[in-house]
């Protein structure tokens, strides 16, 4: 296989830094010319930013561009999302200009899952590490430029670890539960085809609530976060409370403030696209605090 690269021009709505450090995924990493890498699907990609032009170079894509295209959103118009979400308030205003790069990737479904699942109540440092075990374990080695990559196992390479080894690898209380979600997958009891077939959001949200290991705040990112790619969800954790609480409820004690109160608000100020709003939001008061 050769090198691909793929160069686009003045690219809108596009920065590496606040894509891949908005909480949204778990395995690019940034390098010391400030360019990041990662991968996806069985392809290691870079992304590196020069003055007016995105360069994305890979190994192992059988079309780049074609991939880009898909996995980064180009071309959804992010440019018209901001200008209609900063009408709303100058709050929201504010964050998308902070963020304004921002763009929620395609992930693929099956990772995004069991991705989730890793994350509950664990910071990015170790979610990153468990992930690269998981893969350096039971995914298939890619090598470039002198390193060595892993790609995600898919659900058959996976269900060959047990609870037992999923535990060595320092999964701590999800070992179970991505053990039991992938045994579910696997059998087809959830048939995540069935799930991108589904135009039913909350019908969704209830089949991946059935999963072992995903309560609402995980189902909530990944029905936005991978290919389901549903706008129409509100993922809340700590920081989404605070700078709810912070903007609009104005709770003395932010703990007390309850989600559906939230999930309420969103709906009614953001409507359909709550969920890129809420991106913007998490991002400018996690990375500004």
């Amino acid at each position: 296989m050769q090198e691909q690269h793929y160069e686009v021009e003045n690219l809108s709505s596009f920065n590496a830094k606040h894509i891949f450090e908005c909480g949204q995924c778990f395995r690019w990493d940034e390098e010391q010319d400030k360019s990041y890498t990662g991968i996806v699907g069985k392809n290691v990609i870079n992304v590196k930013e020069v003055e007016n032009k995105v360069i994305f170079s890979s190994y192992g894509a059988d079309n780049l561009e074609k991939l880009v295209k898909n996995y980064f959103d180009l071309d959804r118009n992010y440019e018209e999302i901001k200008a209609n979400l900063s009408k709303i308030d100058e709050h929201l205003a504010k964050s998308i200009e902070y963020g304004s790069g921002i763009r929620i990737l395609n992930q693929d479904l099956w990772e995004t899952i069991i991705s989730f699942i890793i994350s509950a109540n664990n910071n990015i440092p170790r979610i990153k590490g468990i992930i690269n075990r998981l893969s350096q374990k039971y995914g298939r080695k890619i090598e470039w430029k002198g390193k060595k990559y892993y790609t995600f196992p898919t659900v058959e390479e996976l269900s060959k670890a047990s609870v037992e080894d999923l535990r060595s690898l320092g999964l701590g209380f999800r070992d179970i539960r991505v053990y039991e979600t992938t045994q579910k997958i696997l059998s087809r009891e959830v048939d995540l085809g069935k799930l991108h077939n589904e135009q039913n959001t909350e019908k969704v949200r209830n089949t991946l609530l059935t999963l072992s290991g995903v309560g609402p705040k995980v189902a909530d990112c990944i029905l936005l976060f991978s290919t389901l790619k549903r706008f129409d969800v509100f993922p809340i954790d700590v920081w989404v409370r605070r700078v709810m609480n912070e903007l609009y409820i104005k709770n003395e004690d932010e703990t007390r403030v309850n989600k559906k109160e939230i999930e309420k608000l969103a709906k009614e100020k953001y409507g359909d696209l709550e969920g890129i709003a809420q991106q913007y939001l998490f991002f400018w008061k996690r990375d500004t605090a």
